[in-house]
């Protein structure tokens, strides 16, 4: 039963569409955590600085706490759950840049965001899509490492990641 203020919406998240009733003032963080129950975008500031809360929306790494779930009809939504190859996540592991694991799902779909979108970054701008999320446990240095090992074995399978 929806509440009076509720509307119906379709979401398209992890390549499957998603009928749900939302407020118009909900956030899609809390509709993917509190509705679908995909717990891998995590509240942490909740006004855009950490990032902890990270999705891909047709590819762009987004703060789900950002943007109303009523804003995301019609866009292909990514959360950690529908990553489903996990070459970046092994990575991570290989590189030691999971420390606690809180902020890992965003830095997971950051980071393979900037690998679909940026094929050659240098350090600067491997910087700069990485600053948009926060590391609580500092764990920066192996972030980037992480990032860089996947970038040289893109290189090594001439452009092909996957």
């Amino acid at each position: 039963m929806k509440a009076a203020q509720e509307n119906l919406v379709t979401l398209n998240i992890n390549g499957l569409q998603k009928n749900l009733y939302v407020r118009n003032a909900e956030t899609l963080l809390y509709t993917l955590r509190d509705q679908l129950g995909l717990m891998g975008a995590k509240p942490g500031c909740e006004n855009g600085d950490c990032g902890t809360c990270t999705i891909l929306i047709d590819g762009t790494p987004i703060n789900s706490c950002h943007i109303l779930t009523v804003e995301a009809v019609n866009h292909q939504i990514t959360t950690i759950e529908g990553l489903l190859d996990q070459t970046v996540q092994n990575d991570f592991i290989k590189n030691w840049a999971i420390q606690c694991g809180y902020c890992t799902p965003g830095y997971v779909l950051n980071s393979y965001a900037l690998i679909e979108n940026c094929p050659d970054p240098d350090d600067a701008v491997i910087d700069e899509w990485l600053e948009s999320n926060i590391c609580r446990c500092t764990g920066y240095q192996e972030i980037k490492e992480a990032v860089k090992s996947m970038l040289n074995v893109r290189k090594n399978k001439n452009g092909s990641y996957y």
